[in-house]
């Protein structure tokens, strides 16, 4: 089916009180497993391909945005496709012609008073384009090339305050926020600060953004859910499920070179792990 705005999607969500799931995408196996995922879960979900993403792939974003497109497109889902953590200002403007609806911008490294400059200038491109604009305010640690972060130290979590000034300022279409989870967790162990994240809703009239998802057990997503947070990003749970597999397959049989005989039980393993994660984040 055509591709649907991120923007409708989470809209859509928030309407209903629910939330969207947001997936990586490194490679094809990843978009076709999103799909198919959300294939057997009948739920909706966006695909994302991150600045990291296209970095591993030369710094080439048409060709893993083509790909994906034509995936999303293929599947009887309905699928939007998203560019995440872009910090080049480059980047973010190939993100029109690529055909993604909407974009993360990070400029979360930055001071706050440069980081509201960066991301207003992104939003003003983004929407005289028809792009959904994502930014983050807080400190959302696990990120490639940063050092380990306490997700529970002092001054790491979104303030409700700043962040209704920081949505102001900047004009952003939904914003990510810290409330206890990190990204890159390779175990679900994460507890958020589900108070904080009802304070987040009431002072920010845009959709809340729960990064580091992976690390977080359902009963944490679903009170998230319930708290006030609209879109889930996932990425890492992927990536183990399909290492996992593979290993195992390898493992078994260490002769074996074809790599369809175990790219495929991995890429099947993230699909399954796409389908539990839509279960837990789109349910009633």
């Amino acid at each position: 089916m055509p591709l649907v705005s991120t923007g409708e999607l989470v809209g859509q969500a928030r309407s209903a009180g629910r939330a969207v799931a947001a997936f990586n995408v490194i490679s094809l196996e990843h978009a076709e497993a999103i799909a198919a995922g959300a294939e057997a879960a009948g739920a909706p979900a966006i695909l994302q391909v991150s600045e990291n993403a296209v970095r591993f792939h030369g710094g080439r974003l048409a060709p893993i945005a083509a790909a994906t497109a034509a995936v999303a497109r293929a599947s009887s889902a309905p699928l939007a496709l998203h560019l995440d953590h872009v910090v080049s200002v480059e980047l973010l403007r190939a993100a029109h012609p690529e055909g993604f609806s909407s974009v993360m911008f990070d400029a979360s490294k930055l001071s706050y008073e440069e980081n509201v400059a960066a991301t207003a200038d992104a939003v003003r491109w983004g929407h005289e384009r028809g792009i959904w604009v994502e930014a983050e305010l807080g400190k959302v640690g696990g990120k490639e090339g940063e050092a380990p972060l306490d997700a529970h130290a002092p001054g790491v979590r979104t303030d409700p305050g700043e962040a209704a000034a920081y949505v102001a300022d900047t004009g952003v279409d939904a914003l990510a926020v810290a409330v206890g989870s990190s990204h890159a967790m390779t175990e679900r162990t994460a507890a958020l600060d589900h108070e904080l994240i009802g304070q987040l809703r009431d002072a920010v009239p845009v959709p809340l953004v729960l990064h580091g998802s992976s690390g977080v057990p359902d009963e944490e997503i679903r009170a998230a859910v319930t708290a006030g947070m609209v879109k889930i990003n996932v990425g890492t749970a992927l990536n183990t499920a399909f290492t996992g597999a593979v290993r195992e397959v390898l493992a078994a049989q260490p002769s074996l070179v074809d790599p369809r005989k175990y790219v495929g039980p991995g890429r099947d393993a993230m699909a399954e792990t796409v389908a539990r994660f839509l279960a837990v984040v789109h349910a009633d």
